[in-house]
């Protein structure tokens, strides 16, 4: 029932970011989703369930579930998502090109992180592209006491899914710092920037569910092509 429920999932909110379902318009009911789908009421609505807390829809009250506006190719703030996923999700033509991978150390100055001695790292650096156009520019460094080495490979597919599914790390939290800053004439250059066009650069310190710190990440993102979007919703503390 778990990938039957994916399925359902997947195929409304493509059906949502294509318009076949416009905003404001409402989804069938649950009776008719189940007997479109072939499956039970219960696995339709833990579809529904995973469309509302992604903010595809909201349920009204003897209404049904109302498709909410969604602006593709949001990066969320709050959330630990890799650029494969988020190009999975919302359905991106997407493409990344490697520039670097090297070892080198971290330049804390950068992140405002303080530490007795240098961190080695992996220095990997990454162009990602949409429809062939640069969109953001990635800079991780991967601290080698947790991960010695990365592929070419790896790099053009996804460290996270390396570093979950292959060295069975478990990625727990992030704590991330936006600024808008001026490109240097190589930031300018990779994202076909002009002299008056600033960036947003966002920079992340990922750790492991143990607290251990293991990734340095610099994000620099085109601000004319992206938005920075968190959906949240009300959670009353009693």
């Amino acid at each position: 029932m778990q990938n039957k429920f994916n399925a359902i999932y997947h195929d409304l909110a493509d059906k949502i970011i294509h318009h076949i379902y416009p905003v404001g318009s409402y989804l069938p009911s649950e009776t008719q989703l189940s007997e479109l789908y072939g499956t039970s009421r219960e696995t339709i609505r833990k579809a529904l369930s995973e469309l509302l807390t992604n903010g595809f829809i909201q349920k009204i009250r003897g209404k049904g579930s109302v498709v909410l506006n969604l602006q593709r190719f949001n990066f969320p703030v709050s959330g630990i998502t890799s650029f494969k996923e988020l190009n999975k999700s919302q359905h991106m033509n997407s493409s990344t090109e490697v520039l670097c991978i090297e070892d080198q150390h971290v330049p804390l100055e950068n992140f405002d992180y303080q530490s007795a001695t240098p961190l080695k790292a992996t220095y990997v650096e990454r162009l990602r592209k949409i429809d062939n156009e640069p969109i953001v520019l990635d800079r991780d460094y991967i601290l080698k006491n947790i991960v010695p080495e990365i592929s070419q490979t790896v790099a053009a597919d996804s460290l996270y899914d390396y570093f979950e599914n292959q060295l069975g790390l478990v990625i727990s939290y992030a704590t991330k710092t936006i600024t808008v800053e001026h490109p240097t004439k190589e930031e300018a250059k990779l994202l076909e920037l002009n002299e008056q066009q600033d960036i947003v650069v966002v920079r992340s310190q990922t750790y492991l569910e143990d607290t251990t710190l293991f990734q340095f990440t610099e994000s620099i993102h085109r601000p004319d092509k992206f938005s920075f979007v968190d959906f949240a919703r009300r959670q009353k503390i009693n």
